[in-house]
This record gives C-alpha cells, sequence and structure tokens, in this order.
C-alpha cells in the first residue's frame, strides 16, 4: 500500500516533460536570439537546429547516467560516480553551480531590458538595476518556502510555454518562411574562416538548451527513473528545437539582421511589433517578464540546493558556520547573482556562462567513457563524439572572444583558477596521510580520489 501511495506522487513521463520543458524553455531565448544573429547574421535560425544536434549528442551521456543512477543529485552524481570524491568531482561540480548563477544572472538581465521597453528611453541606463531588483525578489519568494515556489512555477511555466509557442506559430504564420542564405558577414568576423563564426555561435545556442539537465535531478521523483529520465531528457529537447527554430523563423520574417542586433537585448519584443503590431510588441513583453521573474526564482531555488548539497557532501566547505543565516547557501548565490549581474552585460554573462559549461559537458562525457565502461552500457563513439563536438564549438568561441572581447576569457580563467585553487587547498585540509577523504558519499564512508 505505501509503495502504491508513493507512485502515485511521483511524476509521470508527462508530468516531467512538462517540467523539463518549463524550465529549458527558458527566458535566455528572449536574449540569445539577438546575440547569435550578431555572430551569425540571417543563419541564427539554422544555428539553433545545429546546437540541438550538437545537444543531442551530449544528452547521450545524461541519458545513460540517468538510466543507470537516477538520484535527485543529477550532474553531482554522475560527476561522483565518474570520478570519485575530490578536486576533480569539486571542481566540475561547482563550474556547473557557477554556470547556473550566471543563467541567473543573464534571465534577470533580460528582464531588466524587457521590462524597460515599458518606459522612455531615458531609463535605458537601468536595465542592470532591476535585474539586481528581481534577484531580491527571488530570494524573498525562497525564503518563503517550497510551497510558494512550487505553485509560482507551475502557474508561470504554462504560461511562459504556451506563450512563446504562440508566439513562433503565430509569428511564421503571418511573416513566413524567412530568406537563410547567409549573406551577412557579422562585424570584426571578415578575417576568420568560412563558417567559423557559425560554429563559434552554437556555444550560445546550447545554452537555450541546457536547462534538459536539470531533468537528471529528478531521479527520486518520477515513476521508472531507469527508463522515463532519458525518455523526458530526449523528448523535452524535441519540443524545445520546434519551437526555437519557429521563433527564430518567426523573429527573421519581421526583422532584418542589421535590426536584430540592434535590438538584440529585447529582439523578441522588436520583432513582435510589425508582425502584430503595439499589441504584439506587450505581450512579448509580458511574456517576458513573467518568463524571467519565474525562471529567477527557480535557478535560484536550484543553483542554491545544489551548492547545499556539495557542502553537505563536503565537496566545498561546510556553509554552516556562515553566522546565524538561516540559509547560507541561498545568501552566497544571491549574493554572487548580484554582483554578476551588475558587473557584466548579458553579451558577456551569456558568454562566460556557455564557457563553464562547455567545460563541465565535456568532463561528464568523459568521466561515463573513461571510468564507467564496466557499470554503464553505452556505444563509446557517441561520447567521444559529443567531446569532439563540444572542444570544437568551446575553440570556436574562445577565438571569437579573444578578436572581439578579451575581457570574457579573463574573467572566466580568472574564475576557474579560482575555483581550481580553492577546492585543492580544502580538499588537502581534509585528506588524511593515505588519501582518505570521509566525503558523505552515499555510503558515508572514507573515499579516495580518482587520479
Amino acid at each position: 500500500m505505501k509503495n502504491n501511495r508513493e507512485n502515485k506522487d511521483k511524476l509521470s513521463l508527462i508530468g516531467s516533460i512538462s517540467l523539463g520543458t518549463g524550465v529549458m524553455i527558458g527566458a535566455g531565448i528572449f536574449v540569445l536570439m539577438g546575440q547569435i544573429a550578431e555572430l551569425v547574421g540571417d543563419l541564427f535560425p539554422i544555428a539553433f537546429i545545429a546546437g540541438a544536434i550538437v545537444v543531442g549528442f551530449s544528452s547521450y551521456s545524461y541519458v545513460k547516467f540517468s538510466n543507470a543512477f537516477p538520484s535527485s543529485g543529477g550532474v553531482v552524481k554522475f560527476l561522483s560516480k565518474s570520478y570519485g570524491p575530490g578536486t576533480t568531482t569539486g571542481v566540475f561540480s561547482l563550474l556547473m553551480y557557477v554556470s547556473m548563477v550566471v543563467s541567473e544572472s543573464l534571465v534577470a538581465g533580460t528582464f531588466g531590458a524587457y521590462t524597460l521597453r515599458l518606459f522612455p528611453e531615458s531609463y535605458a541606463g537601468y536595465a542592470s538595476t532591476l535585474g539586481v531588483g528581481l534577484i531580491v525578489v527571488a530570494y524573498i519568494v525562497n525564503i518563503l518556502g517550497n510551497k510558494v515556489i512550487g505553485v509560482t512555477a507551475t502557474f508561470t511555466a504554462i504560461i511562459k510555454v504556451v506563450g512563446i509557442a504562440i508566439l513562433a506559430i503565430a509569428g511564421l504564420a503571418i511573416s513566413g518562411f524567412a530568406d537563410i542564405t547567409g549573406n551577412y558577414i557579422p562585424e570584426n568576423t571578415e578575417t576568420l574562416p568560412q563558417g567559423f563564426a557559425f560554429v563559434a555561435a552554437l556555444a550560445l545556442s546550447i545554452l537555450a538548451y541546457k536547462g534538459f539537465t536539470t531533468i537528471t535531478n529528478q531521479g527520486g521523483d518520477i515513476k521508472n527513473p531507469h527508463k522515463n529520465l532519458g525518455r523526458s531528457i530526449i523528448i523535452s529537447i524535441l519540443i524545445c528545437t520546434l519551437i526555437y527554430v519557429a521563433l527564430a523563423l518567426a523573429v527573421a520574417g519581421g526583422l532584418s539582421i542589421p535590426e536584430v542586433i540592434a535590438a538584440k537585448d529585447y529582439a523578441l519584443a522588436a520583432a513582435a511589433r510589425p508582425v502584430f503590431g503595439e499589441w504584439g510588441s506587450w505581450f512579448t513583453i509580458g511574456i517576458a517578464i513573467i518568463a524571467t521573474v519565474s525562471g529567477v526564482i527557480a535557478s535560484v531555488f536550484s543553483s542554491s540546493r545544489l551548492l547545499a548539497m556539495l557542502s553537505n557532501m563536503k565537496q566545498v566547505p561546510s556553509l554552516k558556520g556562515m553566522g546565524n543565516f538561516k540559509n547560507p547557501a541561498l545568501i552566497f548565490t544571491v549574493s554572487l547573482a548580484i554582483l554578476l549581474t551588475a558587473l557584466f552585460n548579458l553579451t558577456r554573462i551569456a558568454s562566460i556562462g556557455a564557457i563553464f559549461y562547455l567545460i563541465m559537458d565535456i568532463a561528464i562525457h568523459w568521466g561515463l567513457f573513461r571510468h564507467l565502461r564496466k557499470e554503464v552500457e553505452f556505444q563509446p563513439i557517441i561520447p567521444l563524439i559529443a567531446i569532439i563536438l563540444d572542444i570544437g564549438v568551446l575553440t570556436a568561441f574562445i577565438y571569437i572572444k579573444y578578436l572581439n572581447d578579451p575581457l570574457v576569457l579573463i574573467v572566466a580563467a580568472i574564475g576557474i583558477i579560482l575555483i581550481l585553487l580553492a577546492e585543492r587547498l580544502f580538499m588537502i585540509s581534509h585528506t588524511d596521510s593515505e588519501g582518505n577523504m570521509p566525503m558523505g558519499m552515499d555510503d558515508n564512508k572514507p573515499a579516495k580520489e580518482k587520479m
């Protein structure tokens, strides 16, 4: 009887897909469209298809991990299974954590950019201020508890997904299919090999899909997790691909490429005006505000939970000693998000997040290929292809940023070095002479770090 009752409370496959799609079709799409167009011109709808192909190969490792080790630990569980407790797992887990906080900042900044469309242009410089304000609101909502978060997440996810789908389908029906010939040559990329900027742009299109990794956290909450987690990931990616490509084609049909780039921080609102009129623009801004508010609330919740989990697993220092604060992981997460939102514009925030995510993604594939052949049944060639694709995209993106915005690379490098040094010092401080680390893993026994 107890098992039947517990099973009734768990997510069905459709429920998991609904939640996963709601997270994936996030606020990032409202700003990434213009950033990708800035790199590849009128090929930006194709970039979303190519990004989906790369993510398709990447998702294979997550599907195999989820089917073999379903857990609410998600990516952290996968890393610990691959590399054991220690510096390697800690570093890549923190890269995942920071990439999630960067996503919060991106979404908060997007909220500011779209909300300012409701005010005169004289207020244009206040986007980051509005973004910081939204993060503070998200902190207050998270303090109120899981029930409030659950209700707001479910309600806003439905509005967000339906609203974006309406924009995509109606925009495509009214504007027709755009001419995607690749004639536009983005600024500062004329000397690059043909197609190089397109490969680099995939780093940003991949960000639009990275929300699928959160589905891996449903392992303890879904029926038949060994099968349904993988199915949920694949179906969610397919749904998002259809909506993103339709939306990109609608934008391309409504605006010229210079217009998309000029309005890159609020491209969807700008594209809605010529297609749907003033009401269409208002509708898009409304959907963007709902999507960004819900996105920041959910992201603050999930990223702070990840940090708390890492602390409990002793992969990072204990957060319990941070004064008398009730939820130190939440406070730290919100503080970091506010700092990023205040210091960097949307393009730089997205770029830093893409670099961190791709590095972590490579570690997931390599962990499966190198360490888990005896525990997980999989085709080795697919993780290798995913690694090659990730490295190719990351290399092209780094080179583009080296030419156009080296500050992004400096900030990303400093962040990675600080994470590596801090994690290594922390591991050394609680490892005995035999290399044993009492890590609070599943078996609660001391373990040795894999080298």
